[in-house]
């Protein structure tokens, strides 16, 4: 294996259990170096508690967890300076400036003191920060501390960076800027591990892991996981009574899944069932009149309905 393709994060059978509750359960999947792979899940998924073991701040009760080649189960301490971390919640000084939060970072990851000054302009830059260097944190919006954050985080040039949720709670066009400065990152050959629960985000990543009950249930590029054969056929329903259409539609025996999609239904049928007229025939019955249905290629979000509460898969391996 080239070191192009080197696994930069392996996961192999992970669990982790707090008491009588498993947050992890049997979690095995490989980041190649460069890569961004995003975890997808609801709240309580595990997401969380698996980027914590990667980051050496929890300790697996069975499996095993390698980072650059690292086994945090005999050795956390060591990845320590190869990682970079950001957390859910903002974790900056509030009442220090945005300059001054870099440079405790710098102190803490023990950033060369000749490298500092540049490392820090650099961060600001990139961050779109030179306006806000000398503002305190306190004063800033969500997005620019979520910049910040990560600055601080990439620092110290860490070889993978771990983001926790990184972009909770911030607006929509703040967050793209914030998934530009991440693919700038990987760019640089730096492998990167994001959680979110954000549908359009996940379409950024090289490849998703679908995360449920503390397990994979799939594993993909954006691609592949819309395609899953698990997920079935999906029929673009517009009518007029979007809700009489959805009532109707929820309890015919073929449909697994009916969603509102703006100003139509996405409704999830048995193979078998994709033909659009068996959908027509069975809402005329009912006095309903659609202005189009057909079918279309799952959404993401079609994807993660179906497959959330399914089982576990393997990872296939990779070429």
């Amino acid at each position: 294996m080239g070191a192009a393709n080197k696994p930069a994060v392996v996961a192999e059978n992970l669990v982790k259990r707090f008491g009588d509750f498993t947050a992890v359960d049997h979690v095995s999947f490989s980041i190649t170096a460069g890569e961004v792979m995003g975890f997808l899940g609801p709240n309580g998924a595990g997401k969380s508690t698996i980027m914590r073991i990667f980051c050496g701040l929890l300790r697996p009760d069975a499996g095993r967890a390698l980072v650059a080649g690292i086994d945090l189960g005999r050795d956390p301490e060591a990845v320590r300076s190869r990682i970079g971390y950001m957390s859910q919640k903002f974790s900056l000084y509030a009442d220090l400036t945005a300059a001054e939060n870099l440079r405790f970072f710098a102190d803490i990851y023990r950033v060369p003191s000749s490298e500092v000054a540049e490392r820090m302009r650099r961060a600001i830059e990139t961050a779109g920060l030179e306006e806000h260097a000398q503002a305190l944190v306190s004063t800033l919006a969500t997005g620019w501390k979520q910049r910040l954050a990560l600055g601080c985080a990439i620092l110290h040039r860490p070889e993978i960076l771990f983001l926790d949720e990184p972009t909770s709670g911030v607006d929509p066009l703040a967050r793209r800027r914030f998934w530009d400065l991440i693919h700038a990152t990987a760019d640089e050959g730096v492998t990167v591990l994001v959680s979110t629960h954000y549908m359009d985000e996940a379409e950024y990543c090289n490849r998703i892991a679908l995360i449920d009950r503390g397990r994979v249930v799939a594993l993909g590029t954006p691609r592949e996981l819309r395609r899953d054969p698990r997920i079935g056929e999906v029929l673009v329903v517009e009518c007029d009574d979007l809700a009489g259409a959805m009532t109707v539609l929820q309890g015919a025996p073929w449909v697994r899944e009916v969603a509102v999609f703006g100003r139509a239904l996405h409704v999830t049928v048995v193979d078998e069932m994709r033909t659009p007229g068996r959908l027509a025939a069975l809402l005329r019955e009912r006095g309903l009149q659609c202005s189009r249905i057909e079918v279309a290629e799952p959404t993401l979000e079609d994807s993660f309905v179906q497959l959330v509460g399914r089982g576990p898969v393997q990872e296939r391996p990779r070429p």
